[in-house]
C-alpha cells in the first residue's frame, strides 16, 4: 500500500508539472500573441481571456461532483486532453474567431484537470501530510522549466510552435494519469451536496477569495509595470519572474516542516503579511532588480500559504474531496478574476491609479492576516497537521521475553543504523546525479569549444554581445542548444544544492 501511494503521488506530481508549466506560459504569451499575430484589439483579447475564466469557473463545481463519482485519475486525464486540444487550436487558428473555441476547451480542461488532480492528491493526506506541499513544488518546477524552454525556443518556433509543445506536454500528462491504477475506494457517490460543503467552508472560502483577489491583482500589476513602466522585453520580464518560480520549487517541502512546528494559522498570517510587504513595495520599487527581490519574498509566501489552504480544505470536507476542491478552485478563480479586472482598470487610469491598486491589495492581505485564525478554527480543522504515521519497521519494537537465537541476533540490524544510512543515501543520491550532470556538461562543452560552438565559452570569452544574444538568439543552432543546456544546469545546481542546504538545516 505504501508503495502504491508513493507511485500515485509521483504520478500526480509529474502530471502537475507537465500541465502547469505550459498553462503558465500560455497565460504569459496569449495576450501578446493575440495582439501581435492575430491583430486582436484590447477588447477582443480581454474577451478571450475572460471567456476561458468564465468557462473554468462554471465547470469547476461540476468537475468536483464528477471527481467524486468517477475515478479521479481518469477525470484528470480527460481534462489534460481538453487542455492539449486548446493548445492545438491556438497553434493552428487563422484568427480570433477560432481562438475562442480554444478558450472554451482550455477552461473546461483546466477545471477537470486541477479539481480532479488535487482531489486525488488530497486522498493521500491521511498518510502523508505534505502531499500538497510536494504538489505545489512540482508545479513550480514545471513552471520554470517551461519558461526556460519557451523563452529560448519562441524565436525559433514562433508562438504557435511553443503552443504545440504545450499540447505535447498535456498529452504526456494524460498518458501518465490514464494508465495509472484506478482507485475505486476513493469514490463517494453519496457525498454531501455542494451547498452543504459551501456553508461548512464559507469562512475559509472567503479568506481564499480575498487573498486570491489581492494576489491576482498584484501579479497583473507586476507584469504591466515591467512591460510599460520599465519598458522591458519578453525575455527580461521572464528573467524577473524566474527567481520566484525557483523559490516555488525549493521551499514548499521545507516550509511544511515549519508549519508543523508553528501551526497553520501563524504561517498563513505571516505569508499574507509578507505578500502585503511585496504589494506595497511594488509601488515604490525603483528598478527591476528590486522588484525581482520583492517577488522572491512573495513567492516564498505563496509556497507557504497555498499548500496550507489546500490541506485545510481537504481535511474539512472529509471524503468529499472532489466537491471540496471544486469549491476551493472556484473561490480562488473568482477572487483572481475580480482582482485582475480591478487592477487592470486602475493601471489604465494612469497617474497614481496603479499605486492605489498596490496599497489596496496590501490592505486586503493585512486584513486577511488578522482574520485567518478565526476562519481556520470555524471550519474545524487542527491547528497542526497530523504527521504521517510510522510504519511498523519505524516503531520501536518491545523487548522480547525470550532470548534470540544466534542466527536471529546476527540477522537483526543495529537499532538506529538503517535510518542514518537511509538519510545519508537520500542526501547523497541527488548530489551524485548533479555531479554526473556537471561532468557530462563539461566534457560536451569542451568538445564543442574546439569546434567553436560552446555557448558558455563564447559568452565568457567572446563578444561583446547584445542582450538579445543571451536571451533570444545566439546564432548557430549548437550555440542555442548550449544556451538551453547551460540554463538547465544552472537551475539544476540551484535546485540540488538548495534542497541539500535546506534539508541539512532541517535535520
Amino acid at each position: 500500500m505504501a508503495e502504491q501511494g508513493k507511485r500515485r503521488r509521483e504520478e500526480n506530481e509529474l502530471a502537475a508539472a507537465l500541465v502547469k508549466g505550459p498553462a503558465e506560459v500560455l497565460d504569459f504569451f496569449l495576450p501578446l500573441w493575440a495582439g501581435i499575430q492575430l491583430g486582436g484589439s484590447a477588447a477582443e483579447i480581454g474577451a478571450l481571456t475572460a471567456l476561458e475564466t468564465l468557462v473554468s469557473l462554471l465547470a469547476r463545481p461540476m468537475a468536483g461532483m464528477l471527481a467524486d463519482r468517477v475515478d479521479r485519475g481518469r477525470v484528470a486525464a480527460v481534462g489534460a486532453v481538453l487542455y492539449g486540444l486548446s493548445f492545438v487550436v491556438y497553434a493552428t487558428t487563422p484568427g480570433m474567431g477560432v481562438a475562442y473555441a480554444g478558450a472554451v476547451l482550455g477552461g473546461a480542461g483546466g477545471a477537470l484537470f486541477w479539481v480532479a488532480l488535487r482531489a486525488r492528491a488530497g486522498a493521500g493526506l491521511s498518510t502523508d501530510d505534505s502531499v500538497f506541499s510536494r504538489l505545489f513544488a512540482a508545479e513550480g518546477a514545471g513552471t520554470w522549466i517551461a519558461f526556460v524552454v519557451a523563452m529560448t525556443l519562441v524565436k525559433w518556433l514562433d508562438y504557435r510552435g511553443v503552443f504545440a509543445l504545450g499540447a505535447v506536454a498535456c498529452v504526456l500528462a494524460a498518458v501518465v494519469l490514464g494508465f495509472s491504477r484506478a482507485d475505486r475506494g476513493a469514490l463517494v457517490p453519496d457525498a454531501p451536496r455542494l451547498g452543504q460543503l459551501g456553508r461548512r467552508l464559507r469562512p475559509m472560502l472567503g479568506l481564499v477569495a480575498l487573498t486570491a483577489l489581492a494576489e491576482g491583482g498584484v501579479a497583473l500589476l507586476l507584469l504591466l509595470h515591467l512591460q510599460r513602466g520599465h519598458h522591458l522585453e519578453l525575455g527580461q520580464i521572464a528573467a524577473v519572474f524566474l527567481p520566484g518560480f525557483i523559490v516555488y520549487t525549493l521551499l514548499p517541502e521545507y516550509l511544511h516542516g515549519f508549519v508543523r512546528r508553528v501551526g497553520r494559522t501563524r504561517v498563513l498570517a505571516l505569508a499574507m503579511l509578507a505578500s502585503a510587504v511585496f504589494a506595497a513595495g511594488l509601488a515604490f520599487a525603483p528598478n527591476p532588480v528590486t522588484i525581482a527581490v520583492l517577488w522572491v519574498l512573495s513567492a516564498a509566501a505563496f509556497a507557504a500559504a497555498v499548500p496550507v489552504e489546500q490541506a485545510v480544505v481537504a481535511e474539512a470536507v472529509g471524503v468529499s474531496l472532489g466537491r471540496g476542491m471544486g469549491i476551493y478552485e472556484s473561490a480562488t478563480l473568482l477572487g483572481a478574476t475580480v482582482g485582475t479586472f480591478v487592477a487592470g482598470q486602475l493601471y489604465d487610469a494612469g497617474g497614481t491609479g496603479w499605486r492605489i491598486a498596490c496599497f489596496g491589495a496590501a490592505g486586503l492581505l493585512v486584513l486577511g492576516a488578522f482574520v485567518v485564525r478565526g476562519a481556520v478554527r470555524r471550519v474545524g480543522v487542527a491547528e497542526f497537521p497530523v504527521e504521517q504515521p510510522k510504519t511498523p519497521s519505524q516503531k520501536e519494537k518491545p523487548a522480547p521475553e525470550t532470548a534470540f537465537s544466534t542466527s536471529e541476533v546476527a540477522a537483526a540490524p543495529p537499532q538506529g543504523a538503517n535510518p542514518v544510512k537511509q538519510a545519508a543515501n537520500t542526501r547523497a543520491k541527488p548530489l551524485a546525479n548533479w555531479g554526473a550532470h556537471l561532468a557530462v556538461f563539461v566534457l560536451a562543452q569542451g568538445a564543442l569549444a574546439f569546434a567553436g560552438y560552446s555557448w558558455p565559452v563564447e559568452a565568457i570569452f567572446g563578444g561583446p554581445h547584445e542582450a538579445s544574444w543571451f536571451w533570444n538568439w545566439s546564432g548557430h543552432w549548437l550555440l542555442n542548444a548550449g544556451r538551453i543546456w547551460t540554463a538547465v544546469l544552472v537551475l539544476d545546481t540551484v535546485w540540488t544544492w538548495g534542497r541539500f542546504a535546506l534539508r541539512s538545516r532541517a535535520c
